[in-house]
């Protein structure tokens, strides 16, 4: 590879730094910032005076939270949400994907339900229909209506077909002439080959399925039953001086919505910004080769 040398060419690539390094920064600061409103005292969030470093370094809103059985039974929901609806978004996003890929030839209806697809993208029944569907088929207070109720991701489907789509036809020539099924091609030639797609829209299924609330608040009639988002949406700052002792009333009085707020943000964020860098190498490269089609 030929590197340009030239004073254009350097002024080029310190442009390019700088932006990206401001880009990187836009990215960070929110995240360190919120980090430093959940370290710092009631009175100095409340005035407004966090920038970058806390005020009045404290623990308290993590002991809240950490202490709380709410909240870790909560998260052991939101953790089992995730793990089935992510492998249910996998095993439906695969198993439409692959029949869709196909040329018309093999599958004359193709069109008609990729239409149907992009249809429910554009509209849907609303909500109130969704919800006494669900309540239909006894999923309220069920992690299962969590679930189910967005088992077919429409976009994610669409990515991996296009990805298959792009995979030679001459590969799944071969199988066949060799005596390989649809099944058997699926499996151990066409998911083997998609991998970077499909670590992609697994990705966008742990995201989503961790990041929802709404679900949560709207079929869960129990906090018992709310994921992590939902119980820490609801979450507010209650003292009841009856039940506490002097060490829990002055820890309490310490204590703000604001800077509790922000201990649970940081708390929420933290499983995904565990994954992501994982799966982030499968991440452009899935995206891109999953977008288009020629």
């Amino acid at each position: 590879m030929v590197r340009e040398t030239s004073l254009g060419s350097r002024a080029f690539d310190a442009a390019l730094l700088v932006l990206l390094v401001g880009i990187s920064l836009l990215c960070i600061l929110p995240i360190w910032y919120t980090l430093a409103v959940s370290f710092s005292e009631k009175s100095a969030a409340a005035a407004g005076l966090v920038r970058l470093w806390p005020i009045g370094f404290n623990l308290n809103s993590y002991y809240e939270i950490m202490g709380d059985r709410k909240f870790f039974n909560s998260f052991g929901i939101s953790i089992q949400r995730v793990l089935l609806g992510a492998a249910v978004n996998f095993i439906v996003t695969v198993l439409m994907a692959y029949p869709l890929s196909k040329h018309t030839k093999d599958f004359p209806l193709r069109n008609v339900f990729m239409w149907i697809l992009v249809f429910t993208m554009l509209f849907n029944g609303g909500l109130i229909p969704w919800y006494q569907t669900v309540k239909a088929l006894g999923l309220i207070n069920n992690i299962w209506g969590l679930v189910l109720g967005h088992s077919v991701p429409v976009f994610n489907v669409i990515l991996v077909v296009n990805f298959f789509r792009n995979l030679p036809k001459e590969l799944e020539e071969a199988a066949l002439v060799d005596g390989a099924g649809p099944w058997y091609t699926l499996t151990k030639l066409y998911i083997p080959l998609a991998v970077p797609v499909l670590a992609t829209v697994t990705l966008f299924s742990i995201v989503y399925h961790w990041n929802e609330f709404f679900n949560g608040l709207v079929l869960m009639s129990k906090a018992d039953h709310y994921p992590l988002q939902t119980y820490i949406q609801q979450l507010v700052v209650i003292i009841d001086a009856n039940t506490m002792n002097t060490e829990q009333l002055k820890r309490m009085s310490e204590l703000s919505n604001q800077t509790l707020n922000a201990a649970k943000i940081f708390i929420a964020m933290l499983p995904v910004l565990v994954v992501y860098p994982f799966l982030q190498r499968f991440f452009i490269h899935g995206i891109t080769l999953g977008s288009v089609k020629e």
